[in-house]
């Protein structure tokens, strides 16, 4: 039978997926980490009061590239290079979503837009990363191998999640609503396309690593398709809604450096 959980207890039981799966994860992370940082040194200066907390959002990116290197290196792996047509992150900016990464590679002083932009394009990806990471601690949190490793992640992509809900709420209320809500919507419409065909691209690669049969990579493919009309239909609205949290001042404090595995 098809599930989740079988689907990732293949990809833990293959040296080959895990590999793949690890190093795609890793370097997600560091350029979330790199993209974080440089926000973090540019923000204007009428909102330097968030400088910190963007960068502890960017030091828990770091930390996560960490562990899933960590993760492969306790296994005897080496990361492997990304494909391209799995690089989530990458092909997030080619549709223009984000800050442009030629952007941060200058030293000018951000907007306060480009913060709005920041931010909202980061509730819509936090949104998707807790909901995966919530899925993997409930079906491999007593993991002995990545037990540890994705309950840390798990907590720390709660935080950003709080995080971006309570700056974008304080946003809203100096007078950026309009605005937040425009690029919310644009942001989670375009990331679902993206997240649709990054599962497919990866499908595609696992099924060739693990050797899957037709029918089975058929009936997963369709399962992608399913998973898009869904969100497509209104399932998007659940990365775009705004409330106060209950975790408040999430990134306040200094990040945990040690990865854990």
């Amino acid at each position: 039978m098809l599930s989740a959980r079988s689907l990732f207890q293949e990809i833990l039981e293959s040296d080959d997926a895990y590999q793949l799966f690890c190093s795609i994860a890793a370097s997600g992370e560091a350029q979330g980490g790199w993209e974080n940082g440089r926000i973090a040194a540019l923000v204007p200066d009428s909102m330097r009061g968030l400088a910190p907390k963007i960068a502890r959002h960017g030091a828990d990116e770091d930390k996560h590239g960490r562990i899933f290197t960590a993760l492969l290196k306790k296994r005897g792996l080496e990361p492997v290079e990304v494909p391209p047509e799995t690089d989530y992150t990458m092909l997030l900016e080619k549709q223009g979503i984000g800050l442009a990464h030629e952007k941060l590679r200058h030293d000018e002083r951000l907007t306060e837009r480009d913060i709005v932009v920041y931010l909202s394009h980061s509730r819509v990806t936090e949104q998707r990363a807790a909901d995966q990471m919530d899925m993997l601690v409930k079906f491999f949190g007593d993991h002995p191998e990545v037990g540890k490793a994705v309950k840390q992640i798990c907590n720390d992509e709660d935080n950003h999640l709080s995080y971006c809900h309570e700056e974008l709420l304080r946003l809203a209320r100096a007078g950026h609503g309009r605005v937040i809500r425009g690029i919310l919507r644009d942001c989670a419409l375009t990331e679902i396309v993206v997240h649709r065909d990054v599962s497919l691209a990866v499908m595609s690669h696992m099924a060739r690593i693990l050797d899957w049969p037709g029918a089975k990579s058929a009936a997963l493919t369709a399962g992608v398709h399913a998973m898009y009309a869904f969100e497509r239909a209104g399932g998007w609205r659940r990365m775009v809604t705004l409330r106060m949290p209950e975790r408040r001042d999430a990134l306040g404090g200094p990040a945990a450096t040690a990865p854990v595995v």
